[in-house]
């Protein structure tokens, strides 16, 4: 608490207190900083003129493409759209091979029971793997269908 009135009071009193600052050349070359203004008239002195640290905030990002952006033209997009719908219908058809085996994995598993696996749950524990890649497949197909949806 004390911390947070210190902070407010030297926000709102640092500003009020800003001193003027003179740097003065004595006869023997030396510099003297005053803030003093009878003592920086009396030597003649200048002011400094100092500006004030601040703290500017970052500018927000720029939305869109800049003006000069370079675009293609339709045709080379089309051919982009072409090999891009190429490229994800053979990652498709190989996410759908690598469920099938997969699921066939699984299945063998599921059949072979261990006697060391009397508690159901160390079956489980054995299957898990074999779960999770089969839901990995199955989210890969999920994903690049949809990516596949999204090509103009």
């Amino acid at each position: 608490m004390r911390n947070l009135v210190l902070m407010v009071f030297l926000t709102f009193v640092a500003p009020v207190l800003r001193a003027e600052i003179y740097k003065c050349v004595e006869p023997n070359g030396n510099s003297l900083y005053t803030s003093d203004k009878a003592q920086a008239k009396a030597k003649g002195c200048k002011s400094m003129n100092l500006v004030p640290n601040t703290v500017s905030s970052p500018k927000p990002p720029a939305t869109g493409a800049p003006a000069k952006f370079p675009s293609v033209d339709a045709q080379t997009q089309k051919q982009r759209d072409t090999d891009r719908r190429r490229i994800l219908e053979d990652e498709l058809a190989g996410e759908q091979k690598l469920l099938e085996e997969a699921k066939k994995k699984l299945a063998e598993q599921e059949s072979i029971r261990l006697g060391s696996e009397r508690n159901y749950q160390r079956m489980l524990d054995r299957l898990e793997p074999y779960k999770k890649e089969v839901k990995l497949h199955e989210n890969n197909i999920a994903n690049i269908t949809k990516e596949l949806a999204n090509i103009k």
